[in-house]
């Protein structure tokens, strides 16, 4: 008779408490609908020690209070990060568990909430990266692939923001993250004009584009190829691993990227960048020749080996390559930029010989020969400058080195002209 009285009291006992689990959820309701989001979540978390013994029903209603609580919390700029993530969590055990049980009555709305908390956290992150908060916004991407690992492109934008922010071994776990699925982020943008914002849109699908437009929503239907990622991920890789000094790793990395990726030629050029790095120039040039046999007319691929050369200190094949870029496109502003940014390294070394200059009539002589290179070299660039203003004439930097070599070789009409231009486009900055 003792021993059933015990189990009486045990099932009175358990009985007790699923009633005070299901006032607690009840109290944290009415709390949150009063705006209490915060008495919510400790309400909720009081009652969190004996979840684990309610009903499927009952679960499922407590982790949808609780990720609505702090969800709110969040929207209230309350610990922005931490609550979204704790809500996310609480929403996923709510998925879990009506999953298991067969019953749906929350999943569409948590299922929602997570794709909210999702975008909440990747403009968050973009928010921090504005700000100068690179780590932050880095692990707020990196959480919002977590959510959905489908949506691999914030891995890949996590591990990048890493870098910025000099975490380099994060962003290396990342980066091989990225290389074990294969990712490459190729693909096609597609985008149009709204008729009522006048903004562009981007669109999933070109048929949606196209829809669009029928429809008279928008206008100047268009479509962008986005170039593989894949060579700059393995870069990236390459270049973390000779920094920690395991440069034969970095090199063993990118031949096993070009093995699996033989047709991608951003692949080689990063090996032949790594080589460059390690200041092994015959491997470089080997490479840099099976590039260009490959792809002899990729204008972007031939101005790439310009600004590789350019950094090798290749001057002569830097112009070459660039001046090869504007035979195959001649609208290629970067090209011609490029041009004369290399000319104009040459001043440097003028400008400190002339400074170093005495006021002797053999170094007055030299100052005069000096002057005169200074000058022509000037004359030189400015071909390449007027034509990159006249590709992009909102380029006010472009403009504005322009407008220097006018004033250096005291062109005064033409100076005066571009300088009515530059303060025409700084007024309606």
């Amino acid at each position: 008779m003792k021993s059933k009285y015990v189990l009486l009291a045990s099932v009175l006992l358990i009985s007790v408490a699923t009633f005070a689990q299901k006032d607690q959820i009840k109290a944290a309701e009415k709390a949150l609908k009063g705006g209490g989001s915060a008495e919510a979540v400790t309400i909720l978390n009081g009652a969190e020690p004996l979840i684990s013994s309610a009903s499927d029903s009952e679960k499922a209603q407590f982790y949808f209070v609780k990720g609505n609580a702090l969800l709110d919390l969040a929207n209230k700029n309350v610990e922005t990060g931490k609550n979204l993530l704790l809500a996310a969590s609480a929403y996923q055990d709510l998925l879990a568990v009506e999953k298991s049980s067969g019953k749906d009555k929350y999943t569409s709305q948590a299922t929602t909430s997570i794709i909210d908390i999702k975008n909440k956290l990747i403009n968050s992150a973009v928010a921090d990266t504005k700000n100068n908060k690179q780590a932050e916004g880095a692990k707020k991407l990196y959480d919002a692939y977590l959510l959905d690992n489908r949506d691999t492109i914030n891995l890949y934008y996590s591990a990048s923001t890493y870098v910025n922010a000099k975490e380099y071994d994060k962003a290396l776990k990342l980066y091989n993250d990225l290389k074990t699925l294969n990712y490459s982020g190729k693909g096609i943008n597609y985008m149009a004009d709204s008729k009522v914002t006048g903004q562009e849109d981007l669109f999933n699908t070109k048929k949606e584009m196209d829809l669009a437009v029928k429809i008279g929503t928008h206008e100047k239907p268009r479509s962008e190829v986005i170039p593989s990622k894949r060579g700059e991920i393995y870069k990236n890789i390459a270049l973390i691993l000779v920094q920690n000094g395991k440069t034969e790793e970095a090199k063993k990395a990118i031949s096993d990227a070009r093995k699996a990726n033989p047709d991608d030629t951003s692949l080689t050029l990063t090996e032949a960048n790594l080589y460059l790095e390690t200041k092994d120039f015959d491997k470089y040039k080997a490479l840099i020749t099976e590039v260009l046999e490959k792809n002899p007319n990729d204008e972007g691929l031939v101005f790439n080996l310009g600004v590789i050369s350019a950094n090798a200190k290749n001057a002569v094949d830097a112009e070459k390559y660039y001046r090869r870029a504007i035979e195959i496109n001649p609208k290629y502003t970067d090209a011609y930029i490029n041009l004369a940014a290399l000319r104009l390294e040459a001043e440097n070394d003028l400008i400190t010989e002339m400074n170093k200059l005495g006021t002797s009539d053999k170094e007055m002589k030299r100052y005069a020969v000096l002057k005169a290179k200074r000058e022509e070299l000037f004359k030189g660039i400015i071909p390449f400058l007027q034509k990159a203003v006249e590709l992009e004439p909102k380029n006010i930097d472009v403009a504005k080195t322009l407008l220097n070599v006018y004033s250096a070789l005291e062109m005064s009409p033409e100076k005066k002209a571009l300088k009515a231009k530059i303060d025409a486009l700084e007024e309606k900055k």
